[in-house]
């Protein structure tokens, strides 16, 4: 088992890989891993929130589904939450969760379940009034999804009116939106006759095509609907069964999959498992995994839910997809965090149906764990339909400098000592997998990524700087580091796309405004490496002043509350990179200034060694002031309630917290006793 901290460190990283991946995946429709990577960092954390529970927050990608609704879409609340499955990979974990199941149910011996395939498309619920189809949305974050009903009714197998009878006033169809394969293929031919880019695959087509802000380019790309479920207006239905229900769906006038059936106990599931794994190569669409549901309504009901899933169903992934090729060269990407990335070249060879000539080598440490070389004929697996990944090499089939044997003929790959983009140092930290490009705010690699973090709320708070201003910002060369933000003129911004006279003059008052701020929203602004929030605070007020802590050696670092060998060696490493001091300086001499902090101990800190947890709406404090002033306090915020916390601080619409609180007997304050606390301390 992991020490507290190490686990609250790793567990923090992993909730800010898993939003990125998530934002790519469900928002972006670009996502940057395989499935098979997500599902192992997902299960890395589940493991660690498990083992620490105190570590679970509120915000934790466990405890939600997806991403977020794209803004040019209006949001749309789903009747009933749209939950995404647990996933099984073995058949062991097949063969868990029938046991669980036949456990909730207590006395039921044999369960039979309902088997479809999963389809590998954009889940989306269409919402029918009296019939007739008037609403349709993306799953979103699983609670509010992105409505996008005129581009729905261009798929032209969704019913625009429900067929036969039976159906209630309102009810919710959940399905699949997705792209056949033939489909996808004339798609892609007449994108290169249009000298037009090709979609990566079908899955990315079908999600990118229902997302046009322009409803007639929906409708010239050839989607295709299948219904899997119903969320709002289930309760009215009299079947008994998916199955049932599944059969209803069809006389009502929606696609459902023919593979689907009713099988026994987990050895029915498999034996279905593999059957439509040997007819997944001929099926017209691309399909993951299988689903299993159990069949009976009201034992899914009698099981429930966890938080982000039901326990009645999972799905079952297929093994991704593996092929020999031969390694032509190793290269290094440089990711937007800094992070360097080897990057095997290989002759093309074709796996998961499309035509691979790069695989992720993931890190120094995998490389020579795996020993790929130049020259080795190597595994390929294709997982997740994105990024392919080198598994193993073949040793037997290793080149040698001799014909009959000897040494290998290529040398073992070594990392780059500096960045091959900036020239900055490469250097990894204690314990760390990755080497990172340590020149953040110069590297144009990482220039984006640095900029984004700059303006961010809790940074320099650059309101209206979004992602989008940056992107044009960068690709166009106006800024290059962070100081560049100082010289944009209103007329500069007003030339960008969707950027009027207004909204450039309201941009060029809020960089101006950020001229003044704090020394630790500038250390956090700087997007040091592991350096939080928290972290920028404690550094500002133990030593007081910027030079203090340019200055300081891993030793001093050391010194401050919670700073250990892993977060001090990233601050020098940042520091000690020339390019980093010079932008610091250009910052400064750009206008940017602050009041210097006291030392730590220049005053008494009436909330020290005290926890509080905040729920619900405070009457004037916002969330982040209130947490600031308990912090500054001495105090600590946690995000869950448990036996050790001292104080939950209750606004309007406090839930769950409150609740616990009251059940574990920890005091429960509201603002205006948060306020005394804050100016006389907690009287022992």
């Amino acid at each position: 088992m992991p020490a507290p901290a190490v686990a609250a460190e790793r567990a923090a990283e992993l909730r800010a890989e898993l939003e990125r991946h998530n934002h790519a995946y469900y928002v972006l429709d670009a996502p940057t891993i395989p499935d098979a990577e997500y599902d192992k960092l997902f299960r890395e954390l589940q493991g660690l929130e498990a083992e620490f529970p105190e570590l679970l927050t509120a915000d934790s990608p466990t405890q939600r589904v997806g991403g977020a609704p794209l803004k040019e879409f209006p949001p749309r609340r789903h009747g009933v939450p749209m939950l995404s499955l647990n996933n099984a990979f073995e058949p062991a974990e097949v063969e868990a969760f029938d046991k669980r199941v036949r456990d909730g149910l207590e006395t039921i011996a044999t369960v039979d379940y309902a088997v479809e395939p999963k389809f590998d498309g954009l889940a989306i619920s269409l919402t029918y009034e009296n019939g007739v189809f008037t609403c349709g949305a993306t799953r979103g974050d699983g609670v509010t999804g992105e409505e996008v009903t005129p581009n729905l009714r261009t798929v032209r197998n969704i019913p625009l009116r429900l067929h036969g009878e039976g159906w209630p006033a309102l009810i919710e169809v959940r399905g699949e939106v997705l792209m056949f394969k033939a489909d996808f293929a004339e798609l892609n031919a007449r994108q290169r006759e249009r000298g037009d880019k090709e979609f990566a695959n079908p899955r990315n087509a079908a999600a990118g095509s229902l997302r046009q802000l322009d409803s007639k380019i929906t409708a010239s790309r050839p989607l295709s609907f299948f219904a899997y479920g119903v969320g709002a207006g289930a309760d009215a239905l009299a079947v008994r069964t998916h199955s049932e229900l599944m059969d209803k769906l069809a006389a009502w006038g929606f696609p459902v999959a023919a593979e689907r059936a009713v099988v026994s106990g987990s050895h029915g599931q498999l034996e279905f498992f593999a059957k439509i794994g040997t007819l997944r190569p001929s099926l017209p669409y691309d399909i993951d995994g299988v689903v299993y549901k159990v069949n009976r309504l009201d034992w899914q009901a009698q099981l429930g839910f966890v938080s982000r899933a039901p326990r009645f169903a999972i799905a079952h992934k297929f093994p991704a997809e593996e092929a020999l090729t031969e390694v032509l060269g190793i290269d290094v990407q440089v990711g937007r965090t800094g992070a360097i990335t080897p990057v095997a070249r290989l002759k093309p060879v074709f796996v998961g149906g499309v035509t691979v000539t790069n695989a992720t080598l993931h890190n120094e440490d995998e490389v020579r764990r795996k020993d790929v070389r130049v020259g080795d004929t190597v595994i390929v697996r294709r997982a997740g339909d994105v990024i392919p990944e080198v598994v193993a090499i073949v040793p037997e089939k290793r080149p040698t400098r001799d014909l009959f044997g000897g040494e290998p003929l290529h040398p073992p790959f070594e990392l780059p000592k500096v960045c091959p983009e900036c020239g900055s140092a490469v250097a990894r930290g204690i314990d760390e997998a990755i080497a990172r490009c340590t020149g953040g705010l110069y590297c144009p690699a990482q220039r984006k990524q640095a900029l984004w973090h700059y303006a961010a709320r809790r940074a320099m708070d650059i309101e209206g700087l979004g992602d989008k201003i940056v992107d044009q910002l960068v690709d166009a060369g106006l800024v290059h580091t962070p100081a560049d933000l100082y010289k944009l003129t209103v007329e500069t911004l007003a030339g960008l796309d969707r950027m009027g006279e207004k909204s450039a003059q309201n941009l060029v008052a809020a960089i101006d405004h950020s001229r003044q701020t704090t020394l630790a929203r500038f250390i956090f602004a700087l997007g040091i490496r592991n350096v939080g929030e928290a972290t920028a605070r404690d550094l500002a007020r133990y030593f007081g002043n910027l030079d203090g802590i340019i200055a300081a050696d891993i030793e001093a670092l050391q010194q401050v509350p919670d700073v250990g060998p892993i977060v001090a060696a990233s601050i020098v490493a940042f520091f000690n990179e020339s390019h980093n001091r010079e932008i610091i300086a250009q910052l400064l001499a750009a206008g940017l200034h602050w009041t210097d902090g006291e030392p730590a101990d220049a005053g008494p800190k009436l909330l020290a060694g005290k926890t509080l947890v905040l729920t619900g709406t405070l009457p004037t404090l916002k969330r982040d002031d209130a947490k600031a002033m308990v912090e500054a306090a001495g105090g600590k915020v946690a995000g869950s309630v448990s036996k050790k916390t001292d104080f939950v601080v209750a606004g309007e619409e406090a839930g769950s917290k409150l609740e616990k609180a009251l059940e574990l007997g920890v005091p429960v304050i509201d603002e205006a006793e948060l306020l005394k606390l804050l100016e006389k301390g907690v009287q022992e």
